[in-house]
């Protein structure tokens, strides 16, 4: 299996006409298929896919982690450039979803007309399923474990009303290979702990080969200050290790005050995505 970071927030460090920003799209290649896992913020990701000489239109699935803009905000050109694989993703939130910081809120929902304009082309996945030979997509996540304190400032609005997002919308996408486990998580709202515990529940056993996606430790993104303490993140990357997770691949939402602290912790078991890496797992 091969990992590109079509767009993550650090820009490359070798290669300048890459362009970063807030948002996640990794471009996955397994098993002679071709996988969109989110598309980042804007259409940048598709640009980003031109210069690496990745085909857009050979995708044979994507699937959208969750109803976030960094995620989804270049669903339009993906179905744009590609007209026939399904996106895959979790139900609509209860409300629209907005930040706030003080008495300032901004919406940070996915483009609402792409769900009337490509219609056919989405699948919303209520129960876990298998959109790909060895490929799960699961929605309804654990909730074993706490979920980030980052999420504080995340909220739907409903009937006039902000309230605290569930993140029922968030799913967690599996790969099996050679018998072992690679998790998906893109933002980690739900908690990377509750993901990976939500895989493993369905495969007793099978060891995890990798953890590739955002944890959501920071505190207000796009800034890096890190939600939480110091020892709560140390807690974190221990757990993560106790499972055992053999590697772990992490940027975005997880920030780079947090991938200092887990870096401390889990050493070679840890790895920063940036924009344009890319990797055999």
């Amino acid at each position: 299996m091969k990992i590109t970071t079509l767009i993550e927030n650090r820009s490359s460090k070798t290669d300048p006409h890459l362009l970063a920003e807030w948002g996640l799209s990794l471009y996955i290649t397994f098993s002679g298929h071709n996988i969109l896992f989110d598309t980042g913020a804007s259409g940048s990701f598709a640009k980003n896919a031109e210069h690496l000489s990745i085909d857009l239109a050979s995708i044979n699935t994507a699937v959208l982690s969750h109803h976030h803009f960094d995620h989804g905000g270049g669903l339009r050109r993906f179905l744009e450039a590609n007209k026939n694989a399904r996106v895959h993703l979790g139900k609509a939130p209860s409300g629209e979803c907005f930040t706030r910081f003080l008495i300032f809120k901004k919406y940070v929902g996915l483009e609402q007309a792409l769900m009337t304009d490509y219609q056919d082309r989405f699948r919303t996945v209520s129960e876990p399923i298998e959109i790909l030979p060895d490929v799960f997509v699961f929605p309804h996540i654990s909730g074993t474990y706490p979920k980030p304190a980052g999420n504080k400032r995340l909220l739907v609005q409903k009937d006039g009303k902000l309230l605290p997002d569930d993140f029922s919308h968030e799913i967690v996408m599996a790969i099996k290979e050679n018998n072992k486990l690679i998790i998906f998580t893109g933002c980690s709202h739900n908690g990377v702990l509750n993901m990976v515990d939500t895989v493993t529940r369905e495969f007793m056993g099978v060891p995890i080969k990798a953890v590739v996606g955002g944890f959501h430790l920071v505190a207000a993104p796009p800034f890096n200050f890190m939600a939480g303490n110091k020892r709560e993140v140390e807690e974190l990357a221990n757990k993560v290790l106790d499972y055992p997770v053999d590697q772990t691949f992490t940027g975005h939402c997880t920030g780079t005050q947090a991938f200092a602290v887990l870096k401390d912790v889990m050493g070679e078991h840890i790895t920063d995505l940036i924009t344009g890496s890319s990797f055999e797992i």
